[in-house]
């Protein structure tokens, strides 16, 4: 099986190439024979029924500073290549939405991972609300009565915004802290979203796992333990990988969205768990590859592309007809 890829991506020359799970995929899929192309979201446009892409052909190699080569630009019809990878970075905002809605009109005769449509209706801190029974206590709310009123209950508390990423403007406010009230106040001057408020689990100190799943299997993870003086395990804020296996509460968790994950065409997921407790569904573009093979796990990248393929192969056979193949 030979197959053409067109990955959507932020610039290729600003990854680090010992970190970017978007390098090792498109790696393996060099290694496999597929034939890749590369664009950003700002190179994607519709016109007359049809969506292009102003593309490159891609080559990569794991050489630092010599990592990529790129062929002439071309415009690309999207409904020509077999699998376009969505992968570029968040914030989850309406360019990232407008990309999802442009995609829709060539999936799933040109196979996009993951689902566009499910991309757009699973944001990381609304979708995980539909297992509340897996969550610590959590409000979304933006009325500052309810909040408080939250606050009250639980005492300590983490606020973060609803469609931040990466920990950005994440708060934790213990017991007796002043600032609640200037802290709604600040966010209320700069968006006019709701907050997720949850209980602080004080288990972050124990690390924030992140769980791979590939077409709603758990297939590796690691965990991350935040810095001293920090309530993020983000690894750009200092939060250090380190080897975890799976317990049978995250095993526990992982049975109970895996379905609904693969039914939705959501092949490549990252979720967090803090103290046996659900807190993110990471659809965008999870990351984490390379750090699970770096302490000792799998390489997913493997098993991904088979899930890719076995989807593929299954529109194919859906539809009764192919989509171009190299």
């Amino acid at each position: 099986m030979s197959l053409s890829v067109a990955i959507q991506m932020d610039p290729i020359d600003t990854i680090n190439i010992e970190a970017d799970s978007t390098f090792v995929l498109a790696l393996e899929a060099q290694a496999r024979g597929h034939r890749l192309w590369h664009y950003g979201p700002r190179d994607l446009s519709f016109r007359d029924g049809r969506v292009m892409a102003r593309a490159r052909p891609l080559t990569v190699r794991r050489v630092a500073g010599d990592h990529f080569t790129l062929g002439p630009d071309e415009g690309l019809d999207l409904s020509t290549v077999d699998v376009v990878l969505m992968r570029q970075d968040p914030p989850f905002d309406m360019s990232y939405i407008t990309a999802t809605h442009l995609l829709d009109h060539i999936h799933p005769d040109t196979l996009v991972v993951n689902t566009p449509s499910e991309v757009r209706n699973a944001p990381e801190k609304l979708f995980v609300c539909r297992w509340p029974e897996l969550m610590p206590p959590t409000l979304i709310s933006a009325d500052v009565d309810a909040i408080k009123a939250f606050r009250e209950d639980h005492k300590d508390i983490i606020v973060k915004p609803l469609f931040g990423n990466g920990g950005a403007g994440v708060f934790h406010l213990k017991p007796g802290d002043e600032n609640l009230g200037a802290l709604l106040e600040m966010f209320g001057s700069i968006s006019r979203e709701p907050l997720m408020v949850q209980r602080y689990l004080p288990e972050i100190r124990e690390g924030d796992k992140r769980i791979i799943l590939v077409d709603g299997e758990a297939m590796g993870a690691i965990n991350r333990i935040p810095a001293d003086g920090e309530a993020r395990s983000n690894m750009h804020v200092g939060g250090r990988p380190v080897v975890t296996d799976l317990s049978p509460r995250d095993r526990e968790i992982c049975a109970a969205i895996g379905p609904e994950l693969r039914d939705r065409g959501l092949i490549f997921v990252g979720i967090d768990v803090i103290g046996g407790y659900l807190t993110e569904i990471n659809v965008t573009s999870p990351t984490g590859l390379q750090e699970v093979a770096r302490l000792g796990g799998p390489r997913l990248e493997g098993p991904l592309w088979d899930a890719i393929e076995r989807r593929w192969t299954a529109t194919r056979v859906t539809a009764g007809s192919g989509a171009a193949t190299g």
